[in-house]
């Protein structure tokens, strides 16, 4: 479906999400703040929050630390205002860089987006930049011991999946945007085990790096971007190395 360098980058994406495990809950809870003051804090009638409710679950978030911040969004009395902002821009030799944040004080991040590009031999774009280079699509990853794949095809389809892909014992599921909170509880239901169900920007293609300075400035680059609290999601199209995803 997506071939092996998405498989990379979303591999990369799982391992530095578990490097990080503490900081976790800082921007799921940010979302879920968010996400109960747009659409209400009953997840049966709030899709976005029954879909982030079920992502701070697979992250091994406690339950009493989910219902808190839910609580606290729906009160009158909680005062976190965070903006949604996204940033665009190249990375090392060119590589397209999309930015997704949230954030209670935009001159901050922005001073802070700007200083990570800048260090690491990239530069911050103007809005469209590279943007045009991504698509939205719902994506699944799924940890499996199923082996079956005409089963797992089965399944994937049945719940409404437009393609998927098998790799290294995890399933990796397309979907529509809009499809993606369907197909994921689907799946679900069926016993898989979702390890993240997220709409997110897939490249048209990719960049190879081959100067190891610029290797090294681009994993440095992503490093600093995702250790960010204000920074909910970074999509980039580099076609990473295999000593990254063997890690």
């Amino acid at each position: 479906m997506s071939g092996h360098s998405k498989w990379n980058n979303i591999k990369r994406k799982k391992e530095a999400a578990d490097s990080v495990k503490g900081k976790i809950f800082t921007k799921i809870g940010r979302e879920i703040t968010v996400c109960v003051k747009e659409g209400g804090a009953d997840p049966a009638v709030n899709a976005k929050l029954r879909d982030l409710i079920a992502k701070a679950k697979s992250n091994n978030v406690p339950n009493d630390n989910i219902d808190r911040v839910i609580k606290k969004a729906a009160g009158e009395g909680d005062k976190n205002s965070y903006e949604s902002m996204v940033y665009e821009g190249y990375g090392p030799s060119g590589v397209a860089v999309i930015v997704e944040c949230l954030t209670d004080n935009k001159n901050r991040t922005a001073g802070d987006i700007r200083h990570y590009f800048d260090k690491f031999g990239g530069n911050l774009g103007t809005t469209g930049c590279v943007s045009f280079m991504f698509s939205q699509k719902g994506m699944i990853v799924i940890e499996s011991e199923e082996t079956d794949e005409d089963k797992i095809m089965e399944d994937c389809f049945e719940a409404g999946a437009d393609d998927f892909n098998i790799e290294d014992g995890m399933i990796e599921v397309a979907t529509t945007p809009a499809a993606l909170s369907e197909v994921h509880h689907a799946l679900a239901d069926k016993g898989y085990r979702i390890v993240s169900a997220e709409v997110e920007q897939i490249p048209a293609s990719y960049t190879k790096l081959e100067n190891e300075d610029d290797i090294r400035k681009m994993s440095l680059l992503l490093d600093m971007l995702e250790d960010n609290d204000d920074v909910q999601n970074v999509y980039h199209n580099w076609d990473m190395p295999e000593s990254d995803e063997e890690e």
